[in-house]
């Protein structure tokens, strides 16, 4: 079942989604890109992979151990920020990860492989 979905307007992002859906019931969000990609992104793994600098430590490349961490985390809510990025607000309290469409996209292309 969708339970919400929206569609954006171009920017400068070199991967630009036509279509961004979260399916609760599933935990996932799925977006589809003006490249013909279509990717269905756990919340677990958005969560896991979260940009904020919190998650990531303060360095750059260090990514701290997030005790708070479930595998069975969903997403309470999304932000559109701009024309460049969601903001992922997960069930855990976790919503400080400011997601920009080419990270998400990069995201889509690692889970391929």
């Amino acid at each position: 079942m969708i339970e919400e979905h929206f569609v954006t307007s171009p920017s400068g992002a070199q991967y630009w989604p036509l279509a961004v859906t979260l399916k609760r019931a599933e935990r996932a969000l799925y977006i589809a890109f003006d490249d013909g990609w279509n990717f269905t992104l756990p919340a677990a793994l958005l969560r896991r992979e979260s940009p904020s600098a919190e998650a990531r430590g303060h360095g750059k490349g260090q990514k701290r151990p997030d005790v708070s961490y479930r595998d069975d985390v969903g997403i309470a809510a999304l932000e559109q920020m701009g024309n460049y990025a969601l903001r992922i607000s997960f069930d855990d309290g976790h919503d400080t990860g400011i997601y920009s469409w080419d990270y998400l996209y990069r995201l889509g292309m690692a889970m391929q492989r």
